[in-house]
């Protein structure tokens, strides 16, 4: 296989992996919050996350991607410490929008980290651009949302 080819799939998968640890925090911060609320929000969130798996898989059908969610080891040991903090918090919610900036946070790097790449395909390149500008927005809107806490 193409050594450009192989660099391009280890990239996405990257990102595709960020997405499901996304995925898998947002359902757990979904099930921590307190607020009505705050937990449809978050659920929605793991739905547009989870469009964004779809996304980039349809927009490269032909490159060797994750099938399965499931998460990197280090999103798992994130989730894990959504729970503690969320035991430990006497503000639940708060608690966890700010892992959730924190996550977001992550994931704006990965995502500068693969569009630093200049062997991506115009359109997965767009797609990129596309997903990381929504969560760029989205992390202003959790930021207010923690300001208003």
């Amino acid at each position: 296989m193409n050594s450009d080819i192989k660099e391009i799939e280890t990239k996405i998968n990257s990102i595709i992996q960020k997405n499901e640890d996304a995925i898998m925090g947002y359902e757990k911060a979904a099930e921590n919050a307190k607020g009505i609320g705050l937990q449809s929000y978050f659920s929605n969130k793991a739905l547009e996350r989870k469009n964004f798996l779809i996304s980039l898989k349809s927009a490269a059908p032909a490159l060797n991607l994750r099938e399965d969610i499931d998460g990197s080891v280090t999103g798992a040991l994130h989730r894990t410490w959504m729970d503690i903090k969320a035991a430990f918090s006497s503000d639940d919610d708060e608690a966890m929008l700010e892992e959730a900036i924190r996550g977001d946070k992550a994931a704006i790097e990965e995502y500068n980290e693969v569009l630093s790449d200049v062997h991506l395909p115009v359109a997965i390149a767009t797609l990129i651009r596309q997903q990381i500008t929504w969560i760029r927005e989205d992390l202003e809107k959790i930021k207010s949302l923690e300001d208003v806490m």
